[in-house]
C-alpha cells in the first residue's frame, strides 16, 4: 500500500507500473524559458498532457518546475522503447506542441533517454 499527500493529508492510494518491459525508456526533458513566456508554456503544456499522456507507447508524464530558478521545468516520461518515443517524436501532435514552445527558450533544451536501474518504493 503506498501512501501520498493529498490535501492537507495522508491518503492510501495504489499505484502499478510495469518496470519490467526490457526496452521501456525514460525519457527527461530540460526546458528553461523565457520567464514572460511561462504563462503561455504552461497552458499549451495544460492543453496537451492528456494527448501527450495518451500518445500509443507512453506510460507516464510529469511536469517538475526547479524550486532555485523557476524558469526551468523538466518532463519525465516513460516509454515503452525508443520507437514509440520516436513515432511521438515525428507525430504532428509533437510538431505542433513544439512549434508552440521552441519560440519560448531562453536557452537550448536538452534531453536524456535513461533506463531505470533501480526503483524504491
Amino acid at each position: 500500500m503506498n501512501k501520498i499527500w493529498q490535501n492537507s493529508e495522508i491518503v492510501d492510494t495504489k499505484v502499478n507500473f510495469n518496470f519490467n518491459t526490457p526496452n521501456m525508456l525514460v525519457r527527461i526533458v530540460k526546458m528553461s524559458f523565457q520567464p514572460s513566456k511561462i504563462e503561455e508554456f504552461l497552458t499549451n503544456f495544460e492543453a496537451n498532457k492528456t494527448k501527450i499522456r495518451a500518445f500509443d507507447g507512453c506510460n507516464f508524464l510529469e511536469l517538475y518546475r526547479d524550486k532555485n530558478n523557476t524558469s526551468i521545468f523538466f518532463t519525465y516520461s516513460y516509454w515503452d522503447s525508443e520507437d514509440h518515443l520516436n513515432d511521438y517524436r515525428h507525430s504532428d501532435l509533437f510538431k505542433s506542441v513544439w512549434a508552440k514552445t521552441k519560440p519560448l527558450f531562453n536557452d537550448k533544451p536538452e534531453a536524456w533517454s535513461v533506463e531505470k536501474i533501480a526503483s524504491l518504493e
